[in-house]
């Protein structure tokens, strides 16, 4: 009798978290379904999943308390202590530009978080390379440079950083590339940027404010990119920035412009006509990457509608006419 063997395609993670993780849940992982990791979710006694394309693939795999607590720890290079600071803001950076989320239990001091302990939850973001088509943008901020940035913005997990990445990429190579700074405040946009023909230069860990005033007062930067603003304090120093003249490129959490737009901090940059331009990005599971382009001149009376423009790779570009039509 002929025995035939049915090969499944197994799911490969990253060799640092293949490194980092039990070989039972590895394994696990690698033969749950799921065709590649946009997130592991990792609990206390419950089934470890991966998230795909918005879908959730579970394991048979339940973590105890001390094993969440190893993982935690080797996750921060055996000194949980030298990775406080960023978990008390609720999340570890780990190489090639994965966050984790941490989840546990608050030790409060004057109003302050002192440490987390009984570690409950780890949601590892693995980033991922889609394919997205940034020429379109890069061009016109390259024959407008004059005229202010623009703001991303999408809910977490749709690409927000992916397309930040690659423009700072973009615009900084070559003989023509633009002095670029990044400001990389949670070390997710480093890893994978660089290269030898690249303009660019990356602050890694600093805060957003303190960073952006060095890029404009120390490293020149003709553009600035920086990632998740919303605090008044961003706002001050993108504004302080502005009016030295150097444009930024951010992104911001929301679903609709209209939310984006209801934050304090956003509507006062806004208001300071910070951002030529509002981009919103959405990611279709057959279509890939599409995003909307709207004026600011059309966000003042507050009509936020916008047509998506397919951003896929080799899409062509902006319908016409253009949003940005002068």
């Amino acid at each position: 009798m002929q025995t035939v063997k049915i090969i499944r395609p197994s799911l490969q993670l990253p060799q640092i978290l293949t490194d980092l993780l039990p070989l039972t849940l590895s394994d696990a992982i690698s033969k749950c379904g799921a065709p590649r990791a946009e997130e592991l979710r990792l609990h206390r006694d419950r089934y470890a999943s991966v998230t795909c394309g918005g879908k959730n693939y579970f394991t048979d795999v339940a973590l105890r308390e001390r094993e969440m607590h190893d993982i935690f720890k080797k996750m921060c290079g055996g000194s949980i202590y030298a990775h406080a600071n960023t978990v008390r803001q609720g999340y570890l950076s780990l190489p090639d530009g994965i966050r984790v989320g941490v989840c546990g239990s608050a030790a409060m001091e004057e109003h302050r978080i002192i440490g987390v302990d009984h570690i409950s939850g780890l949601i590892v973001r693995i980033p991922n390379a889609p394919k997205i088509n940034v020429e379109p943008l890069a061009d016109l901020l390259r024959k407008f440079p004059g005229m202010g940035g623009i703001l991303i913005y999408a809910p977490p997990g749709i690409g927000k950083t992916t397309l930040l990445r690659s423009l700072a990429m973009t615009l900084s190579e070559g003989v023509d590339g633009r002095r670029v700074v990044v400001v990389d405040t949670r070390e997710e946009l480093s890893p994978t940027l660089g290269g030898v023909g690249h303009t660019l230069d990356v602050l890694v860990g600093y805060p957003r404010a303190l960073g952006i005033e060095i890029a404009v007062r120390s490293l020149g930067a003709e553009w600035i990119l920086c990632d998740e603003i919303g605090s008044p304090s961003d706002a001050e120093a993108i504004l302080q920035a502005a009016n030295c003249g150097v444009p930024i490129i951010a992104t911001a959490h929301a679903c609709t412009a209209e939310e984006l737009l209801r934050r304090p901090a956003i509507q006062r940059l806004h208001q300071g006509r910070v951002f030529r331009a509002y981009v919103g990005i959405q990611r279709h599971p057959e279509q890939g990457f599409r995003y909307s382009v709207t004026k600011r001149e059309e966000k003042d009376d507050f009509d936020l509608e916008s047509a998506w423009h397919d951003a896929s790779s080799g899409s062509g570009g902006l319908d016409r006419p253009s949003p940005f039509s002068l």
